[in-house]
């Protein structure tokens, strides 16, 4: 397989990665670390007039603090980084769990998270754990500036963004673990390092009584988008979590769901795989919430 023909332009800037975007709009592809762009370029999926090589520079290659109990994660930080670096086993533990998960380390070694997302695979890991932390992603453009998008909006439709064609991925901001909180991230996958058949993260904060405060639950591969499942997460709220609430919220979730199904797994063996995950990951999430009182 061969790409088709294209012109490279190396951006030296953001500044000037956002002028070139502005010129060719959606005719203009990021390149970051290509684990998504190069295939869709050999099978002619995408045939862009011109890549802008955004590799020269790594100003957006960090993992720091945006203060008010949160961590920025700049776009081209790449995985084998976040996995790496000890701020993320600490403050971000449903992304450490998550991260081995993600593909082979030989691609880890030159995915970044921000070209994950842009691409916004339903299938992949990273959307359903953004959506799961509540996160949100800055996206800036050379003549509107910045702007914060949440991650509930962010993904549209199966490889489709909010992203206008002028913008441009630049931060990851999502929320330190707080005390009392637990996280899980589990999934199913024929092979390690296949797209799973089914994933799910989810996070719970209780209070001092143990009682839920806040659960959130998201799935990859479940819909034509990350599916986070708002109704079951507001069942768990305000209660105890047991496993009758644990059971009705699994419930609830299979059917929230509407997975494409193919030749590796029915759509119904999907939702049967989502409802044992979400027990499985809400019963340990909620235990990792109760060590920490």
């Amino acid at each position: 397989m061969k790409p088709p023909h294209f012109k490279y332009i190396a951006a030296r800037s953001l500044d000037h990665a956002l002028e070139l975007k502005a010129e060719y709009g959606d005719d203009g592809r990021f390149l970051a670390g290509g684990q998504s762009l190069m295939p869709t370029l050999n099978f002619r999926l995408a045939q862009p007039a011109a890549l802008i090589d955004i590799n020269p520079f790594a100003a957006r290659e960090t993992v720091r603090s945006a203060g008010g109990g949160k961590l920025k994660i700049g776009a081209l930080t790449r995985y084998r980084a976040l996995e790496r670096d000890p701020q993320t086993a600490m403050s971000l533990p449903l992304l450490s769990e998550a991260l081995p998960h993600i593909a082979h380390p030989q691609i880890r070694n030159r995915g970044t998270i921000g070209g994950n997302l842009a691409n916004a695979d339903p299938a992949s890991e990273m959307p359903a754990i953004v959506l799961a932390l509540g996160g949100r992603l800055l996206a800036q453009s050379k003549q509107r500036g910045e702007r914060w998008i949440a991650a509930a909006d962010f993904f549209v439709g199966a490889l489709t963004t909010a992203l206008a064609p002028d913008e441009m991925l630049t931060d990851i901001e999502l929320p330190i673990a707080a005390p009392q909180s637990g996280a899980c991230f589990m999934e199913i996958a024929r092979r390690r390092g296949d797209f799973a058949l089914i994933g799910v993260a989810c996070t719970l904060q209780l209070d001092a009584e143990r009682r839920c405060t806040e659960a959130k639950i998201a799935l990859c591969n479940a819909g034509e988008v990350p599916i986070l499942a708002a109704e079951a997460g507001r069942l768990l709220a305000g209660r105890p979590i047991g496993s009758a609430e644990i059971d009705m919220a699994a419930d609830l979730v299979q059917k929230s769901i509407d997975p494409a199904g193919s030749i590796h797994a029915s759509k119904e063996f999907q939702r049967h795989l989502a409802g044992v995950l979400t027990r499985r990951a809400l019963a340990e999430a909620n235990r990792r919430a109760q060590r920490e009182h």
